[in-house]
């Protein structure tokens, strides 16, 4: 039987009896039940950080500076909301379930040895949006110290690498501060996003109050030019696709998480408030903002930022400032720190340990110089976009094997052998099923998402990719398996 572990990040060590060491280790093997400390208000804060990030305002603002009316706005980001959170859930009940991260999860459909296809996907998308993440939130720290110390600001005009004296001091200070609070592990994190959440709500709360106290509680509805007809209902469906694949890499891995969740409630609760709540209460800031900053001045905000930027009171500016790098950070350590970090002990479980993996992940970050990254829309567009669109299809696999085809029944165990005759061993650790089924759909995904001809529909190419290959996966998934009951847990016996 494997062993199991608390959240708590110890050596990579050789695995107990009917482990693989190159399967194994304490930092991928399933979470205890009694060790389980997520509850519903974690999961909560999970979503009250991850939503308010600056990319995400950056974003939904982008869409009233398109022409969509407040009310086309609100909609779209209902209707991402409700898919968002079906998504989740399911995903979500994986991780509870299983207790293992998401490398582990994708032995199931593909293999022991083809999981790594998947997890190292997620692990390089993640890499790259955390430097970036980093960056942004230390141009944020840059603004604040030449605000409260202005000769700064002669540290600022020359160029190392691409980057500023003062730009290199605040990244390097914002890159540590996440590597000392990850090397602490997933309870550490857990509890800096209980911290991070109440101060970001708090601080876009009273942004949108400072905005209406200047409009007369009154905002512009639009810019002007708002679509309406079809075309309208078009761009509010591929507003929510595009919010939808925004969370792409979140459904993907959100078992990482969720594998130290009390129960299902605290699931579907902390999604619940998170997702559908939290969401519309973000676009109702979006628009506030947006809407009454237009108002105001006729100009349109590309982020919360620009409004900060205006706050005559330097403290008040300095505070909100701070709040925004504090909701940085935490969505950093969430979406793009964990993944990598399970993905290189998965990949070197004999060599690298939690802390160790996010020492790894860090200074790869950095090696990137993720600033070049930034300011390259065709690194953005091309590289991440079409890393991006092969979550689609992962997720399609993942999700049809476990629902679809396994019905939920999984030989944990098995999971960390690489047994000839092992459950997941398939051919040689590759299932070949499931890597049939995600390299069409992938192929489709990509050139869906980056190709000038498909520019109309290439807001929905992950669904698209997920799609095709969950239907993929079933015409090509075989259905001759039984099922057993071991110590509570269902395990799936699998003639493959």
């Amino acid at each position: 039987m494997v062993a199991v572990h608390e959240q708590t990040s110890t050596a990579a060590a050789a695995g107990p009896d009917g482990t693989s060491p190159g399967l194994y280790s304490p930092d991928l093997a399933p979470t205890r039940r009694e060790g389980r400390r997520w509850g519903a208000y974690n999961v909560f804060t999970l979503w009250g950080n991850d939503v308010h990030s600056l990319g995400n305002y950056a974003f939904a603002m982008g869409l009233f500076a398109l022409g969509m009316s407040v009310w086309q706005i609100l909609i779209a980001f209902a209707i991402a909301s409700a898919l968002l959170f079906g998504l989740l859930t399911l995903s979500g009940y994986m991780g509870h379930k299983t207790g293992v991260p998401f490398p582990v999860m994708s032995r199931i459909s593909f293999g022991t040895r083809g999981a790594q296809l998947p997890a190292a996907v997620r692990g390089a998308v993640a890499i790259a949006w955390f430097g970036i993440q980093t960056y942004l939130a230390a141009s944020v720290l840059r603004a604040v110290v030449k605000k409260l110390a202005p000769g700064a600001a002669s540290l600022d005009h020359n160029s190392i690498l691409g980057l500023s004296t003062l730009g290199w001091i605040t990244f390097v200070a914002l890159w540590a501060v996440q590597v000392v609070i990850v090397s602490y592990g997933m309870e550490l994190i857990r509890k800096y996003m209980a911290f991070a959440a109440p101060a970001i709500l708090i601080t876009m709360c009273g942004l949108a109050v400072w905005i209406l106290s200047k409009t007369d509680l009154s905002i512009a509805v639009s810019t002007g030019n708002a679509p309406t007809g079809v075309d309208a209902w078009r761009q509010i469906f591929e507003s929510a696709a595009l919010w939808v694949v925004i969370y792409g890499t979140f459904v993907l891995n959100f078992c990482d998480f969720t594998r130290s969740a009390k129960s299902r409630r605290a699931i579907v609760v902390g999604n619940l408030v998170g997702i559908p709540l939290n969401m519309l209460f973000f676009a109702g800031i979006v628009v506030v903002l947006s809407g009454g900053q237009f108002k105001l001045d006729g100009h349109v905000v590309t982020g919360p930022e620009d409004i900060v930027a205006t706050i005559p009171s330097t403290p008040l500016m300095v505070l909100a400032s701070l709040a925004f790098i504090t909701l940085t950070i935490a969505v950093n350590l969430l979406a793009n720190f964990v993944a990598p970090i399970y993905a290189l002990v998965n990949l070197f479980p004999r060599k690298l340990d939690f802390r160790r993996a996010r020492l790894v992940s860090a200074v790869i970050g950095l090696v990137i110089l993720p600033w070049n990254l930034y300011n390259s829309p065709t690194v953005v567009n091309y590289f991440l976009g079409g890393l991006g669109a092969l979550l689609g299809p992962a997720f399609g696999v993942v999700m049809a094997d476990y629902w679809l085809v396994r019905r939920t029944r999984v030989n944990v165990p098995a999971l960390y052998t690489a047994a000839t005759d092992g459950d997941y061993h398939y051919r040689s650790g590759f299932h070949l099923r499931a890597i049939g089924a995600f390299g069409p759909a992938a192929a489709v995904a990509v050139v869906i998402a980056l190709a000038p001809a498909f520019t109309s529909v290439s807001g929905f190419s992950w669904f698209i990719g997920a799609g095709l290959a969950a239907l993929l996966y079933v015409a090509l998934a075989d259905r001759s398996r039984t099922a057993r009951d071991v110590d509570g847990e269902t395990i799936a016996v699998d003639a493959v």
